[in-house]
């Protein structure tokens, strides 16, 4: 009777064991699934005074509004803002090795206000920026190119050639464009500080506001390629 009544133990025992793995493996989501968090990301913007928010605090200019509107929307990433006031493309150009040490995942380029209002060379400033997209596509960055437009005073010819840079780069480079980046603040009192050129803190929500889906489809973009090698390392 007591080998009957230990079998019986056993068998329930081993049956509990088999029952539970069971469970454990059904509950365990499978290597590379669905259901793991999204990789974080960094964000650079890089720019001019535009995007070092010259004249605001740095909480009231677009990166830091753009990184609090993602996080919202439960994405993992961080915002680095990389602005530098007065700064041209070449001087852009001249430091991109510094932004490539903050390793992003995503470049929000906007720079080439100041060439513009300096009557720099347009070959000038479509080589530069072609250089510092190329060096970071090189680096497999995502680039998010915001557009820039010149006022028709500095003449007719100059702001053609200008204005078609941006437009022409992104077609050519295969990137996420924002047409203009003062979209619905450039000449809007309401939306600039006194000297008419910098956006003031409604301003800069109506910049974020508008790059927002721009910038949401390369974060997109980046947590897919960054799952997809984290699932290759996963398999090496």
């Amino acid at each position: 009777m007591m080998k009957i009544s230990a079998l019986i133990v056993g068998t329930m025992l081993l049956l509990g064991l088999i029952f539970g793995c069971k469970q454990e493996s059904e509950k365990s989501p499978p290597i590379g699934g669905s259901t793991s968090p999204e990789p974080a990301l960094t964000i650079v913007a890089v720019g001019d005074s535009l995007t070092a928010g010259q004249g605001v605090e740095e909480s009231e200019a677009y990166p830091a509004l753009v990184e609090k509107a993602l996080r919202a929307g439960g994405h993992d990433v961080k915002v680095v803002n990389a602005g530098v006031s007065g700064e041209t493309t070449s001087g852009t150009l001249s430091r991109l090795d510094w932004v490539l040490t903050l390793d992003p995942d995503i470049v929000i380029l906007e720079t080439g206000a100041n060439d513009g209002l300096r009557g720099i060379d347009t070959t000038l400033v479509r080589s530069n920026l072609r250089q510092i997209i190329e060096m970071l596509q090189q680096k497999g960055i995502i680039v998010v190119l915001a557009g820039m437009k010149m006022v028709w005073n500095l003449g007719p010819d100059y702001t053609s050639a200008f204005n078609r840079i941006y437009p022409e780069l992104a077609a050519e480079k295969e990137l996420i464009f924002m047409p203009f980046f003062l979209e619905g603040v450039a000449t809007r009192r309401e939306f600039n500080q006194e000297d008419g050129l910098h956006p003031n803190p409604a301003g800069y929500r109506v910049i974020a506001e508008t790059i927002l889906p721009y910038v949401e489809e390369a974060v997109a973009a980046a947590g897919k390629a960054k799952s997809g090698s984290d699932g290759e390392a996963g398999t090496k």
